[in-house]
């Protein structure tokens, strides 16, 4: 009788059954609500276990959302830089808020002597030719300029996709990628659109990139900005600041007829604001900026014998049977957070990569071998220290600000003085001390009176200490090399050792690793 009684009580007031409660959409029924248009827009109460719930009690006082407290906006006297005798401040420039807000985060509080030198310029459009060293913030400076003449020239109508207002020109990919981080460090609080545009990876996406969106700001290498000129993607006949940076190395790599051809499809220099930057102002330099700017103001920054001072150069007298057990220790007893090893050729940097990596040294590549893929995935796992030493040809002696870099090995001794200068510029930088280390060897010493003329200054040369020369044990045996026939030898010719002068020998003492 209690069982019926309670059946009947539970018909009476519409809960499930026992049935209805064993099936898994009754097990956690919850109320939900729906909005049906109509007459009245009526609200249907839709519940999972067939019933409706009249007990519609308001929210109780401490389950409503909390607003949080509106947040005033940001002001350059939130960033407090006090006035300092002979250093120019960016408050002193009156740049735009939202440029401000980014240089505070990035707590840039002072400029440097190009940034100084050439910022009133920049932001009064007038064209520019500067010669600075790498690492001097040449960069930001031309950034800030292009940033400020957007938002004091906003756009009056929508532009079509692919018609950038600003084109930066430069000659290798790490470089443009380089430019397209501090761009978008800059440009955070700005609503600019920055897309870098470089062979050997991402052709389809840059491509989709330009073809279905704005873009404001390109930052180029010029052989795949001429490919997506060439499909019609890409139209610089609305570019209103051309900045051409490495002018010099432009010129060294022959990229200058690609230049030339880009400068064309802008509009004319009478019409567009053109900045020209450059490690050296040589003649030919100068040519291009008479040929392609118009009354260009020249901001010469003579080359910083600061930036020199703040890196400890060393030049050990070595044989070059005895570099690499000279590298291995002084990676190993010095523990370097970040180093940079250079070398010369592409096939022995890669051979001292994987020598480096059997001794148990956390190292990577970086050449024009290595797909751009694999180049920018290496470049960021340098940065944020999962790999400790970055084993790099030239590519890497330029434009690449990489912080805590604190020791650049020349394994050798780059042919072209200046090119000395650049690497061991990665080291030292923003303030900080570094160390470079030279080896000088029976076959590459003889470039150092050339480097010492360029630098205006001896360098200081000694041996290392003996015990920096014994090699230890390796951790990993050595990967099997499978070896092309050598024609040469069956035809009566020589055989020459991979690396070539100044490289591994195959003779000697145990400090030199052997095939």
């Amino acid at each position: 009788m209690k069982r019926l009684l309670k059946k009947i009580w539970k018909k009476i007031r519409g809960e499930p059954s026992a049935v209805s409660r064993e099936l898994p959409e009754h097990r956690h029924s919850r109320k939900t609500t729906e909005h049906v248009s109509g007459h009245g827009d009526r609200k249907v109460h839709l519940e999972a276990a067939g019933r409706q719930d009249h007990s519609r009690k308001p929210p109780r006082h401490d389950e409503r959302p909390k607003l949080e407290p509106v947040k005033a906006p940001w002001t350059p006297s939130m960033f407090d830089v006090p006035p300092v005798e002979g250093q120019s401040r960016f408050h002193d420039f009156k740049l735009p808020d939202e440029i401000m807000h980014a240089i505070a985060d990035l707590d840039f509080k002072y400029c440097t002597p190009i940034q100084a030198a050439i910022l009133p310029s920049l932001l009064e459009s007038k064209d520019a030719a500067g010669r600075a060293q790498t690492g001097t913030g040449k960069t930001a400076a031309f950034l800030i300029g292009i940033f400020t003449h957007f938002l004091r020239n906003p756009d009056k109508q929508r532009r079509r996709n692919g018609t950038p207002r600003a084109l930066i020109l430069s000659p290798t990919r790490e470089l443009a990628l380089q430019i397209g981080r501090d761009a978008a460090d800059l440009g955070k609080y700005c609503p600019f659109r920055t897309l870098v545009v470089y062979g050997g990876t991402d052709y389809e996406k840059q491509k989709t990139i330009l073809r279905d969106r704005v873009v404001d700001i390109v930052a180029a290498t010029p052989g795949r900005l001429l490919d997506f000129q060439r499909t019609r993607v890409l139209d610089l006949r609305q570019v209103e600041v051309l900045v051409i940076d490495e002018a010099d190395r432009m010129l060294d790599m022959g990229f200058i007829p690609d230049v030339s051809s880009i400068v064309r499809s802008t509009p004319p220099k009478e019409q567009r604001q053109t900045m020209l930057f450059s490690a050296t102002l040589t003649e030919n330099v100068m040519k291009l900026a008479a040929k392609w700017q118009k009354d260009p103001v020249l901001i010469d920054i003579a080359p910083k014998q600061v930036a020199v001072d703040s890196v400890k150069q060393l030049v050990y007298l070595v044989t070059s049977d005895q570099k690499f057990a000279l590298t291995i220790n002084i990676l190993m007893k010095e523990k370097p957070a970040r180093a940079l090893v250079f070398g010369n050729r592409r096939d022995e940097t890669e051979y001292l990569m994987k020598e480096l990596h059997r001794f148990g040294i956390n190292c990577a590549l970086l050449s024009g071998a290595v797909p751009q893929n694999v180049r920018t995935r290496t470049l960021e796992n340098f940065r944020n220290g999962s790999i400790q030493v970055l084993v790099a040809t030239g590519v890497a002696s330029r434009g690449l600000h990489i912080e805590g870099v604190s020791h650049v090995i020349n394994f050798n001794i780059p042919e072209d003085p200046e090119e000395y200068v650049h690497r061991i510029g990665r080291t030292g930088r923003a303030g900080e001390v570094g160390t470079s280390i030279t080896f000088a060897c029976e076959d590459e010493s003889f470039k150092l009176p050339a480097i010492e003329e360029y630098m205006g200054r001896s360098l200081p040369c000694s041996h290392p200490d003996e015990s920096w020369l014994v090699l230890p044990e390796a951790k990993y045996a050595r990967e099997p090399v499978t070896r092309r026939p050598d024609h040469s030898r069956q035809a009566g010719g020589g055989h020459r050792r991979p690396g070539g002068r100044g490289g591994f020998a195959g003779r000697g003492r145990r400090s030199s690793p052997r095939r």
